[in-house]
């Protein structure tokens, strides 16, 4: 077996970086291909498995290779406080394009029209991941496998299809577009087949995305507020869908716990 580093440097053009023990987790615990993965602290590593994620720590124990801390460094753009990082094989485009469009779906698929922010981008993954959401979808400029992006996911673009589309491009089904102007989403039923779409923070909906919607809807809000939080409006929306009966049944998970 080739030694660390020069299977870093064979990847690390094409693979996508996973920052950190939690990314890294969520990776392998999804089928993430992961062709090395490395460690300041090997037994802390593997501790913080056996801990936290003892389903994986098997898969860890063969993958995780101690390295000093300043090769480590010259490895990340942001060490992460774990002292782990790994590069996984990005899912084709045509496998998450099969899967974003394969039909029945039994849970929607999120789009960000526009967005502008990585870790808003990163935020909206692990919620839809978490909510087991068929995809995310992102129009306009935004990579959704910015590194800043999957840092933000915590591993979990392998949880879920993520991909960028152009608004003619989106999934079949029946397209919710959230806005200030739509009716209250208390009022309505999302069906597991729901394409869910979010405009940026900053601009709204594009003219061409409110165009194509089949249902504009507002999530309900004091007077004078301007606005939600990316991520909040889309956690507002999957729980409004998963108390129909659509999302996986609660865990043990805490929110802002390391799961």
């Amino acid at each position: 077996m080739t030694d660390p580093l020069t299977r870093w440097r064979a990847h690390t053009g094409s693979a996508v970086l996973l920052d950190g023990f939690h990314a890294l987790k969520h990776a392998v615990r999804f089928g993430a291909e992961v062709p090395v993965a490395v460690t300041t602290d090997r037994a802390a590593a593997l501790a913080l498995a056996e801990e936290l994620a003892q389903d994986v720590r098997a898969a860890l124990d063969a993958l995780l290779t101690e390295v000093p801390a300043q090769t480590y460094a010259s490895l990340v753009p942001r060490p992460h406080p774990t002292g782990v990082a790994a590069l996984a094989v990005r899912p084709s485009r045509e496998a998450s394009l099969r899967a974003l469009a394969r039909t029945p779906r039994t849970a929607p698929v999120v789009v960000l029209d526009n967005p502008r922010n990585l870790g808003n981008a990163g935020a909206v993954i692990r919620l839809a991941a978490g909510f087991g959401a068929t995809g995310v979808v992102t129009t306009g400029t935004l990579d959704p496998w910015h590194p800043t992006v999957v840092r933000g996911g915590a591993g979990l673009h392998f949880a879920t299809a993520v991909e960028r589309l152009g608004v003619e491009e989106l999934p079949a089904g029946p397209l919710f577009a959230l806005d200030p102007e739509g009716e209250d989403i208390r009022g309505t039923t999302l069906p597991d087949d729901a394409v869910l779409a979010f405009g940026s923070e900053r601009s709204g909906l594009s003219a061409e995305l409110r165009a194509r919607a089949d249902h504009l809807l507002a999530l309900p809000m004091r007077p004078q507020v301007s606005s939600y939080n990316l991520a909040t409006s889309v956690a507002m929306t999957l729980y409004h869908w998963s108390i129909t009966g659509g999302a996986p049944s609660a865990s043990r998970a805490v929110a802002g716990a390391p799961s």
